[in-house]
């Protein structure tokens, strides 16, 4: 399925200069949404994964649908003051500002392998910061799943060290 045929491109969003990718088309299609979600599982089924942890907003769409296919339980990383119990945050730079998430601070145990979520890759700021808050609770990170990765903002060197698999690739 040629799964760029269901992204919008919208110029200036959030701010002049930028160029986001909506991925809004890809959700509302009930063909390319199942394909996503079942691409990106498929890819990590045989990983032995206890929990997926995915990023507020659009990451967790594509995160708790992928921890049910695949069998494992599902972590929200969200904004401040979304979650009501005790957290740990990460606050970290966005290609336009600081952002910060959080975590419960009982979401990953000890040694247990988190598959991490989002629905698309920029800088790696985001990434890098999720990352970080599930090994600070103890968890192993057995790779990053993405439906669009953007190559000419390099995020995948800051999460280098670990796996990274997406759907789509834009230079």
């Amino acid at each position: 399925m040629e799964l760029k045929e269901y992204i919008r491109d919208i110029p200036d969003f959030p701010q002049k200069g930028v160029l986001f990718r909506d991925l809004t088309p890809l959700m509302g299609n009930r063909e390319a949404f199942t394909y996503a979600v079942n691409a990106i599982a498929d890819h990590f089924e045989s990983m032995k994964i206890d929990k997926v942890a995915a990023i507020e907003a659009r990451g967790l769409i594509f995160g708790a649908p992928i921890a049910t296919k695949i069998g494992a339980g599902f972590i929200p990383l969200r904004k401040p003051g979304k979650l009501p119990f005790e957290v740990v945050r990460k606050e970290f730079q966005l290609e336009y500002g600081m952002s910060i998430l959080e975590v419960h601070r009982d979401a990953v145990s000890k040694g247990e392998r988190v598959l991490m979520i989002d629905d698309l890759l920029a800088t790696g700021g985001t990434a890098l910061a999720a990352s970080e808050l599930i090994e600070f609770l103890g968890g192993e990170i057995v790779g990053w799943g993405f439906v669009v990765i953007l190559k000419d903002l390099k995020g995948e060197e800051k999460i280098g060290k670990y796996p990274v698999f997406s759907l789509i690739d834009f230079d």
